[in-house]
This record gives structure tokens, sequence and C-alpha cells, in this order.
């Protein structure tokens, strides 16, 4: 049984500051939540409608499918939602391809980023301070369990851009065809805002400017979405080296 005091605390995890002062978050679903529990994220406590589920001896409440529904995000209740505590980010290590993010607002477009940084090895995510929290449930579910293997930081991106030794490449609709630039194997490749691209002041620290060129016969397609774009570009850069 859950207590009104559990749901109440839950229900709130939604919410960005609710997850910072408490310092949890929420995970939904047998895998997503055993991918947590088989990192080095510390389970808080966990809910379930089956005991058989997880192989595990203490801090999980067997509740009912109504309790579930009480305390889940998701539309289809997927028999277990768990909370486990925010880690704190390693230091960024210098070596490698390094994703930086400019203000990325979708939960969706920042999940399956992290599912592509695990995907091509992308060890080292940086955030804006303005691009979405990935504690964020809808983050969380997107990524299926690749922020455990994923080194997530959140920055002023203007100020580690200016005092990097790497390359900078960014993601312009301008810039020059990826597939004939010389990519190195460390450097930092720069996304920007789904709707306005990289900012101004980013763009003003960017080393060289990359594009996807479009191939269609009417070039009129406007953009790629800012999770498709990245993959390709990851795709690039790994091919590369």
């Amino acid at each position: 049984m859950i207590s009104k005091r559990q749901i109440k605390i839950i229900n709130s995890l939604q919410q960005k500051k609710y997850r910072k002062s408490t310092g949890l978050f929420v995970a939904e679903g047998k895998k997503v939540i055993q991918e947590f529990l088989n990192s080095n994220f510390e389970l808080d406590s966990l809910f379930t409608t089956d005991e058989h589920l997880f192989a595990l001896d203490s801090k999980v409440t067997v509740i009912s499918e109504v309790e579930l529904k009480k305390i889940s995000f998701l539309k289809t209740p997927n028999k277990a939602l768990a909370l486990f505590k925010i880690s704190d980010a390693a230091k960024v290590d210098p070596k490698g391809l390094i994703l930086a993010l400019d203000d990325v607002r979708d939960p969706g477009n920042l999940g399956t980023i992290i599912r592509l940084c695990d995907w091509f090895g992308v060890q080292q995510l940086i955030c804006s301070l303005e691009t979405v929290d990935c504690y964020n449930p809808k983050v969380i579910q997107a990524t299926m369990g690749s922020l455990t293997r994923v080194n997530i930081v959140y920055t002023d991106l203007k100020n580690y851009l200016a005092e990097t030794n790497l390359p900078i490449f960014g993601a312009f609709m301008d810039g020059n065809n990826v597939y004939k630039a010389n990519l190195p194997k460390d450097g930092i490749l720069v996304m920007g805002n789904e709707a306005n691209g990289v900012s101004e002041e980013i763009s003003n620290l960017i080393t060289e400017k990359i594009a996807i060129p479009r191939f269609g016969d009417m070039q009129q397609t406007e953009s790629l979405n800012v999770a498709m774009a990245t993959g390709i570009l990851l795709n690039e850069f790994k091919r590369s080296n």
C-alpha cells in the first residue's frame, strides 16, 4: 500500500524544482528501472504490482493497479515505478568527441540524443543551463536507460566553450558540407535550439560551421529535427575516425 504523502511526493517530481529539492527522479517500466538498478544510481524506493518483477529484498512496496495509476506519469502504467537518487555529474574528460546542446527544450529530443550518445560511444554531453532537465520523466523514458552510461553536465555553455582548447564544430543550415569536412577524433559538436538553432553568442565561438546537405529535388525542407540531425552528424564523426 502507498500513502497519500508518498503519492504527493511522487507527483511533485514532474517539476524540476521538486526533483532538485528532494534529490529524486522517477523511472517507470521494468526495462528502464532494471537499467538503473544495474548502474551506479542508488534506489530510493520501488512500487510494483508484481512482487516477483525484480530480485530485490528491500525498498519494494507492492501496490494495486489503481494505486499505480495515481503515481504513474504514463498513459498506460507499466507494472512498476521507482524513485532513484540524482547523481552528481563527473568532471568532463576533454578527450574524444564531446556533444554540447545549446538550449534544446523538448524532452523527447533530449532523450533521443542521450540514446544516440550511448549508441555512438559519446560519453560526455554538455548542456546549457537552458536545456531541458535530463531527469524530466519524459527524458528518462525516452533514454530507455542510456542516461546511466552518459555523463551529462549542465553549465554555462558560453564560458565552457570559451575556455576549451578543443576545436568546436556547430550545426548550421549554411555550414560546410559535413561529408567533405575534416572531422577530428577530439572535438566538440554543438547542436542548437529546435526553433532558432545555435545562438549568436555561441555561434561566435564556433571553429567550423558544418551542415547536412539536402539531396531532395525541391530543396524546400526547412530543417531536420535536432535529434535526427545529431544522429547523422555523430555518425559522420565516428565514421571519419
